[in-house]
């Protein structure tokens, strides 16, 4: 059986994150891998795996934070709100000048709500939004919170009637950049999409430490893993004990914590409750 922990992965362009999964299950070979979020087929970079035990970290690290690098097109909007979809309306940029972009940049930082783009994974009455796209229904989403903390642009260039630039992006998990192309579009007056997108990090882990070789990969194990992607707390013997019958703990936490006995052993992770500590998922029995 396959060693639990988690899998960094370089997805390259032109699959799906379903995919990637496949091609880990067959290399690892194991049935138990999922992902930490999904990269879309024309997107590249950082795709977390679980494997074995390691699949149940996956929820929690979903909520981390994220860094990307993306270019976007001004002057035209397409379906997808990416390269991949039809162009649906044009519009000039000559007018346009970098001081324009950056001045309309300041409104996609800190919090702020966001359209998910109607082609995403979000469930609508059960069905994917993208399939239900994909059918020919019309998908109008709600907005969602999300946080951009870091939003710059560069490298900006004229390609004909059109205007790309670099984008810096480190924000919450659930925010589109293909939304804020499409947004950034928007609000100049002159549509825009995606035509490149890389991840950088998914929390802690980044292109650095990142396989390119799906058929030769590498379990970061379970413990190593929660401890660079939770805090972490050493507990006593007793208190091991307590966790191993999903006990609550005496501890007064600030965040999900994740428990390891004295030899090291990750057991499980906590969550915050008041005076006490309860359990979020455990690990061993």
């Amino acid at each position: 059986m396959a060693s639990s922990g988690l899998v960094v992965i370089d997805k390259p362009a032109g699959i799906t994150s379903h995919t990637a999964v496949a091609r880990a299950r067959r290399s690892l070979g194991t049935r138990k891998v999922g992902h930490a979020g999904t990269l879309d087929p024309m997107a590249t970079g950082v795709l977390v795996l679980g494997v074995e035990r390691g699949t149940r970290l996956l929820g929690h690290l979903m909520l981390t934070e994220k860094t990307y690098s993306a270019t976007v097109r001004l002057g035209a909007s397409t379906t997808t709100d990416d390269a991949e979809g039809d162009v649906v309306a044009t519009a000039g940029t000559a007018h346009l000048a970098e001081a324009d972009v950056r001045a309309a940049l300041e409104a996609f930082r800190g919090e702020i709500d966001q359209v998910p783009t109607a082609v995403s994974a979000i469930k609508v009455d059960g069905k994917r939004a993208y399939a239900r796209v994909r059918a020919g229904e019309d998908v109008v989403l709600e907005p969602r919170r999300v946080t951009v903390h870091e939003l710059e642009a560069d490298g900006f260039r004229r390609d004909g009637e059109h205007l790309d630039l670099d984008l810096r992006v480190r924000c919450s998990s659930g925010t589109y950049i293909r939304a804020i192309a499409r947004d950034l579009g928007a609000a100049l007056g002159v549509g825009g999409h995606l035509t490149a997108l890389r991840r950088h990090a998914v929390g802690p882990f980044g292109l650095a430490e990142a396989s390119s070789d799906l058929d030769d990969l590498t379990v970061l194990p379970i413990a190593e893993a929660a401890r660079r992607s939770f805090p972490s707390l050493d507990l006593d013997e007793e208190q091991a004990r307590d966790v191993r019958y999903g006990r609550p703990l005496e501890l007064p936490l600030e965040v999900l914590t994740a428990v390891f006995a004295p030899d090291g052993e990750f057991l499980a992770l906590y969550r915050p409750d008041g005076a006490t500590a309860r359990p979020a998922a455990v690990f061993v029995g």
